[in-house]
């Protein structure tokens, strides 16, 4: 095995093979770690499907279509885990903001900000932007809320959002 290498370097080689074989299956890699954990390499890899929930044997042809790839990119023995990012993720990159406008989000505040009472709410995601943040739809009124104000942001497929009251509906 090998002692020494640059994981970010690695990263930058193997991301562009992971990101074509994901795109090739209709995926999208939303995040690609590389971690050491009990001496041991584990490549994670969290996919995401615009047309469909992402299955079993997504992740297992993904899994395939990534294994020999990978062996020739990687110089040391490394455990592959493909895996759907799950509905309770908060969001860990700008790039999800981009991917899940137009869906239900669960936004809970650093601190309360003057357009919304609560430090938790549901809204609608309309567009992100790097300068400005993330412009949802809270109470029927568009709202911007700076990256650096919000705590996380998850999705909220699995309920509606309340229009009138911009609250989670259980």
């Amino acid at each position: 095995m090998k002692d020494f290498f640059n994981k970010r370097e690695l990263l930058e080689t193997i991301t562009p093979v992971i990101e074509n074989t994901a795109m090739r299956r209709g995926l999208i890699p939303l995040e690609i770690l590389f971690e050491k954990e009990n001496n041991r390499w584990f490549l994670r890899i969290f996919i995401y499907s615009k047309d469909h929930a992402v299955s079993h044997l997504d992740c297992e042809n993904m899994s395939r279509g990534l294994g020999d790839m990978l062996d020739e990119l990687i110089p040391f023995k490394y455990f592959l885990e493909v895996s759907s990012p799950g509905l309770d993720r908060k969001f860990k990159s700008e790039r999800e903001y981009l991917i899940f406008s137009g869906h239900d989000v669960i936004i809970k505040l650093k601190n309360s900000i003057d357009e919304i009472k609560e430090k938790t709410f549901c809204a609608k995601l309309l567009e992100y932007n790097q300068s400005f943040g993330v412009k949802v739809e809270y109470e029927n009124k568009e709202i911007i809320i700076p990256l650096d104000k919000i705590h996380y942001t998850k999705l909220n497929d699995k309920i509606e959002i309340n229009k009138i009251k911009g609250e989670c509906d259980d």
